[in-house]
């Protein structure tokens, strides 16, 4: 009976300890729509800018899937996957290579493609050299 009311207090220290230092220190994993909006695009390597984050696209289940990097009225999409945020430089990182972002198709506001089309999705990613992820969804009642 003692061990486990000794058990019991370590855990429950612990995991007020835990969750003491977990607020003290910032979440580098949680990002809010307004510190993304805005955010330069730039190439690894060079650092040359590609644009400026215009809007962001979510899944069905409420996932963020992709940017949308504007540059002099061009339309481009990137997966979340593949830019890496420096959120108090307000900028975050592609890892290609300025050729490599020339292949990817642009598009405007009048000529939005089927983000979801599963063709789509596979061509987009695969710019980055990344797989999508298995798409979730949330049957709304």
């Amino acid at each position: 009976m003692l061990s486990k009311l000794l058990r019991g207090s370590a855990l429950l220290a612990f995991l007020l300890t835990a969750t003491m230092v977990s607020a003290a220190e910032p979440d580098a994993n949680h990002f809010r729509a307004k510190q993304i909006l805005g955010t330069k695009i730039l190439i690894q390597g060079n650092k040359t800018s590609i644009g400026t984050v215009d809007d962001i696209v979510f899944d069905d289940a409420g996932n963020l899937e992709y940017l949308i990097v504007e540059n002099n009225g061009k339309l481009s999409t990137v997966p979340w996957d593949a830019a890496k945020f420096d959120v108090e430089k307000k900028s975050a990182v592609l890892g290609i290579t300025m050729e490599q972002y020339t292949a990817i198709p642009t598009y405007t506001t009048k000529t939005y493609p089927t983000f979801y089309a599963p063709a789509y999705r596979t061509e987009t990613y695969k710019y980055y050299g990344l797989t999508p992820r298995d798409l979730r969804t949330f049957k709304r009642r």
